[in-house]
C-alpha cells in the first residue's frame, strides 16, 4: 500500500460505445456494438483490480467516465465499474465523480442510479441549438433533447452540470453561436465548456470539406465567436479558467485541473491512458485488441519531456504556470528550464509573468501552438 501522505490521484474510465458515431469525430468510439457491452464491462474491471494492486491503491480524489457515451450502458453496468474503483482505490469522501452522458440517452432511471453509485457532475453534449447544425455534425438528438436531459439530471438531484458546446463550424454564424450560448445559459448549468471545432483527418467531415461540399467560417468569424463566449459568460458570472472551459465560482471541472497540472491518474478501459509514477502508459486504441488482452505500452517521461508537459499544458490555464509549483515539481525555474526562449514570447506579447506565474497573452492563447514550438 502507498503511505497515506501519497497525493490523491484521477481515476478515467474509457466507454467506447456511441449509438451513432459524429461526422467530426476521431476518438476511439464504435457504433452498432452494443453487443459487446457486457465483456467490455468485465474486461474494465478486470483492469481496475488488476491495476489497483500494482499500483499500491493510491487514494483517489476525482473520478471521470469518459466516451464515446457512458449513458449507453445500464445502471448495473456502471454501478459495477463505479463499484470496482471504489473497491481498488480508496476514493475519498467529497470526491468529484463525472460521468459524461448525451442527450436521449439519459434515462431517469439511469440518473437516479448514477446519483445513487456516487455521480455527482455530469457532462451532456449539447453543441449546438440549431438543429442543421446538430445533423451536420451527425448528433441524434435535438435541443429539446438536452432541455429534457438537463431536467432528468436535476430531478435526480445533479446540480453540477456541464454542456459542451462547439463553435466554427461549417455554415455557423456568429448569430448561431450566440443563439447557442443564451440557450445554453438558460438552462442554469455550473460549468460550459466551449470547443473551436478541429477537422481531424479521416472524418465524414474532414472528407466533406475537402470536397467542397462544406465550409468553413473564416478566421475572423471564429475569433469573434470566441469573444463572444468569454464576454458573454463573463457577465453572467462565469470564470474562464481554461482556454475552452467556463466555470461558475467553485465548479470548475477538478478532474481536468489535474490533468492540466500533471496530477497523477489512471485510465481503464481501450485507448485509456495513465500517467503514474512518472510513466506514461496507453492501452490498445481498438475494442477487439483490448478484449483480446493485448499489452499496453509504456514510456518513461524524460525530464526534459516532464518540464515541457507542465509549459504545454499548464499554458492551457487562464493564471498559467505558477513558478513556485514548477519549481517543486522539478527542481529548477521556468527561466531556467526555457532560458532566453521566454524573451523573446514575451516581448512578442505572447507570454505574460502576472503574480508568479507565467501566462498565455490574449494574443498567445489564440497563438498557443506557436508559442509551445519556441519552447520544445
Amino acid at each position: 500500500m502507498h503511505a497515506p501522505s501519497h497525493p490523491p490521484i484521477g481515476l478515467y474510465v474509457h466507454v467506447p460505445f456511441c449509438a451513432s458515431k459524429c461526422a467530426y469525430c476521431d476518438f476511439a468510439s464504435y457504433a452498432g456494438r452494443e453487443a459487446d457491452i457486457p465483456r467490455y464491462v468485465d474486461a474494465v474491471i478486470r483492469e481496475i483490480v488488476r491495476r489497483g494492486a500494482e499500483t499500491g491503491h493510491p487514494r483517489a480524489d476525482t473520478v471521470f467516465l469518459g466516451g464515446g457515451t457512458p449513458s449507453l450502458l445500464d445502471e448495473r453496468q456502471i454501478t459495477r465499474i463505479l463499484d470496482a474503483l471504489h473497491g481498488a482505490f480508496p476514493i475519498e469522501e467529497g470526491a468529484e465523480i463525472t460521468c459524461e452522458c448525451n442527450p436521449g440517452t439519459l434515462t431517469a432511471r439511469l440518473a437516479h442510479a448514477l446519483r445513487k453509485a456516487g455521480v455527482n457532475r455530469l457532462s451532456i453534449g449539447a453543441q449546438a441549438r440549431q438543429a442543421r447544425l446538430l445533423r451536420l455534425l451527425g448528433r441524434i438528438h435535438d435541443w429539446q433533447g438536452v432541455v429534457a436531459s438537463v431536467e432528468t439530471a436535476r430531478q435526480a438531484g445533479f446540480d453540477n452540470i456541464n454542456l459542451d458546446l462547439m463553435f466554427g463550424l461549417p455554415s455557423q454564424s456568429v448569430l448561431d453561436f450566440r443563439e447557442t450560448l443564451q440557450a445554453a445559459i438558460a438552462l442554469s448549468p455550473t460549468h460550459l465548456s466551449c470547443y473551436g471545432l478541429i477537422v481531424e483527418e479521416g472524418t465524414p467531415l474532414c472528407r466533406d470539406i475537402a470536397e467542397g461540399k462544406l465550409a468553413l467560417p473564416d478566421e475572423e468569424a471564429e475569433r469573434e465567436m470566441y469573444e463572444l463566449a468569454r464576454h458573454t459568460l463573463a457577465a453572467d458570472g462565469f470564470d474562464q479558467y481554461e482556454i475552452s472551459n467556463f466555470a461558475r465560482p467553485g465548479h470548475a471541472c477538478r478532474h481536468n485541473l489535474g490533468c492540466w497540472t500533471r496530477v497523477p491518474y489512471l485510465g481503464f478501459g481501450c485507448a485509456a491512458h495513465s500517467f503514474f509514477e512518472q510513466c506514461r502508459t496507453m492501452n490498445p486504441s481498438r475494442i477487439d485488441a483490448y478484449l483480446a488482452g493485448d499489452e499496453p505500452k509504456t514510456e518513461r517521461i524524460s525530464r526534459e519531456e516532464a518540464r515541457f508537459e507542465s509549459m504545454m499544458l499548464g499554458l492551457r490555464l487562464t493564471r498559467g504556470v505558477k513558478n513556485e509549483d514548477f519549481a517543486d515539481m522539478h527542481g529548477m525555474s521556468i527561466r531556467e528550464a526555457f532560458g532566453e526562449k521566454l524573451d523573446a514570447l514575451i516581448n512578442g506579447g505572447l507570454l505574460q509573468w502576472h503574480e508568479g506565474a507565467l501566462r498565455l497573452t490574449r494574443l498567445g492563447m489564440d497563438l498557443q501552438n506557436s508559442v509551445l514550438v519556441e519552447l520544445m
